[in-house]
């Protein structure tokens, strides 16, 4: 039987279904010593290298999904590296062999709070496209006069430069004067889509938070920089919301759950640890010196 190879591939831990296409249309993936095509096939024995690098392969039985819940802080790109040795929202992640942490979707470096990471890349791409219409909700600060006609026109929809958007639903959630919170909820995630329909109003969002992925709340007390790994339940209702087979598997066993008290110590205790080797890890400058001019 054989199977696509962007599908694999996905499976397997090494990416979305999007990056992976990606790689294949720029020729970085190779097939049994031959540059790899868009929808090409593969069987279970086939030798796949990526970079030059040999991709491990493997088949649906083996493969446990595992979906973590990150607290993004301000200030992280959503990107594997940073030429300029900036932090990175993989740079707490905890450490794997044989797979890898798949991001599903971004926050901007501005924007904080749950981002949710996975080690199936089908699942990742399924989560992210765009006909699954998965709700998401934010927290976000304005400064800015903000009255009625305006959020009854943010909920009918407003025209930005890449279509028509709106949100879902607009909930005042305290503040007065020039700076007021509301929450936001919407089903798509176009970049900087939340920030961009405020300004088109001709406010300002000051602060910007995710607290919701689908039916998943980020969840209380978890510090920034802390992640929190999903119970079966949680991954299996986000396989469900995508039409993928429920997993049997997990890494979280709950019989042995700890308290939410010691389990966050721990995790404040490695946050600490993380923050500080990334500002002792050398930065690579962005910018180069001119040479002396004699």
């Amino acid at each position: 039987m054989t199977e696509k190879l962007q599908k694999v591939l996905a499976r397997s831990g090494h990416g979305s279904r999007r990056e992976i296409e990606a790689k294949i249309s720029a020729g970085r993936i190779r097939v049994n010593g031959k540059v790899a095509r868009l929808g090409e096939r593969i069987d279970a024995d086939a030798q796949v290298r990526i970079d030059g690098h040999e991709a491990q392969i493997k088949p649906e039985e083996a493969v446990i999904c595992r979906v973590l819940m990150y607290h993004k802080p301000e200030g992280e790109l959503c990107t594997r590296k940073d030429p300029e040795g900036r932090p990175t929202v993989y740079d707490r992640l905890p450490r794997m062999s044989g797979a890898r942490w798949v991001a599903v979707g971004r926050l901007d470096v501005n924007t904080s709070g749950l981002l949710l990471f996975t080690t199936d890349g089908e699942l990742a791409n399924r989560l992210m496209h765009p006909s699954q219409q998965i709700e998401r909700e934010y927290a976000v600060r304005i400064f800015g006069e903000v009255d009625e006609a305006m959020l009854q026109r943010l909920q009918k929809g407003v025209q930005l430069e890449d279509g028509p958007a709106k949100f879902n639903a607009i909930k005042v959630a305290g503040g007065d004067g020039m700076n007021r919170w509301f929450h936001v909820t919407l089903s798509e995630g176009r970049n900087r889509e939340v920030r961009r329909l405020w300004e088109s109003q001709e406010v300002q969002v000051s602060r910007l938070i995710r607290v919701r992925y689908g039916d998943i709340p980020l969840e209380s007390g978890l510090p920034q920089g802390g992640w929190a790994e999903l119970s079966l339940e949680e991954v299996n209702y986000l396989r469900k919301e995508v039409k993928l087979p429920p997993e049997k598997r997990s890494f979280v066993d709950p019989r042995h759950q700890e308290s939410k008290q010691r389990r966050f110590g721990k995790i404040r205790k490695a946050t600490a640890r993380r923050k500080q080797d990334i500002k002792q890890r050398p930065r690579s400058s962005a910018k180069k010196s001119p040479p002396n001019k004699k």
